[in-house]
């Protein structure tokens, strides 16, 4: 069987089509030492609030906007705030079917008491993939041995090449990016996986798509989350 490989960035409780992404390949590595997005989603994102979609954030320190995830720090002031997190978490979402079942894991993921911002979503990942029963292998780019001054699809190639991925599956939004060409002169496949719509029941509420993982495991049960895993198609 020809090794699948998947590279992404950390994000904080990202929406399901990441973990369509983690579970489609044999090795997933993530992210530690890529520059920090100040308007990407490696620390924000969305849960339903009022029927309406709302930003969720882990503050950080005051930095150098140019440092990588794994140089950043959350605020000092997170020690409070992340009980605010949880109390908004629990008043939009304690009667939802599953609410008894996933607000622990939550609990445990953001009263967490790392303040690096890499470990911190590394940590909470690494707890939902266990709650999902996600195998995955989980490597951090930084332990491969390769040149990590290299940029984009070379950065991939190399990443490939020395963990022995015979196919990359990337993101569909990697279509505009990547060539799959370049990568067969690698000897590397390269597919994009294209998530299948999902809808579930979100109290009786109009459906709001592409929310945080919180979303949908406290409205479905983890066997119907299995299937979700799996409502993709590769190109």
């Amino acid at each position: 069987m020809a090794k699948k490989i998947a590279i992404m960035q950390p994000y904080f409780f990202p929406y399901i089509g990441y973990f369509q992404l983690i579970n489609s390949v044999d090795e997933f590595v993530i992210y530690d030492n890529i520059q920090y997005t100040k308007k990407g989603w490696i620390n924000r994102n969305r849960i339903l609030v009022n029927g309406s979609d709302s930003l969720i954030s882990l503050p950080l320190k005051k930095d150098s906007d140019f440092l990588n995830v794994i140089d950043r720090q959350l605020s000092d002031y997170w020690s409070k705030d992340r009980v605010k997190l949880l109390n908004q978490i629990k008043g939009n979402y304690q009667k939802a079917p599953y609410f008894k079942e996933v607000y622990p894991l939550i609990e445990k993921c953001i009263l967490n008491e790392e303040t690096n911002l890499f470990n911190f979503i590394y940590d909470s990942l690494i707890n939902i993939l266990d709650f999902l029963e996600i195998k995955t292998k989980i490597t951090i780019s930084s332990s491969i041995n390769i040149d990590h001054n290299l940029k984009s699809k070379d950065k991939v190639i190399a990443i490939c090449k020395e963990q022995f991925g015979e196919i990359y599956i990337n993101a569909i939004g990697g279509m505009e990016l990547y060539d799959k060409n370049e990568f067969l002169r690698n000897n590397i496949q390269l597919n994009f996986i294209k998530s299948i719509p999902i809808t579930y029941k979100q109290y009786d509420n109009q459906f709001v798509s592409w929310l945080s993982i919180i979303d949908v495991m406290m409205f479905n049960h983890k066997e119907t989350i299995s299937k979700f895993l799996n409502d993709y198609t590769l190109i």
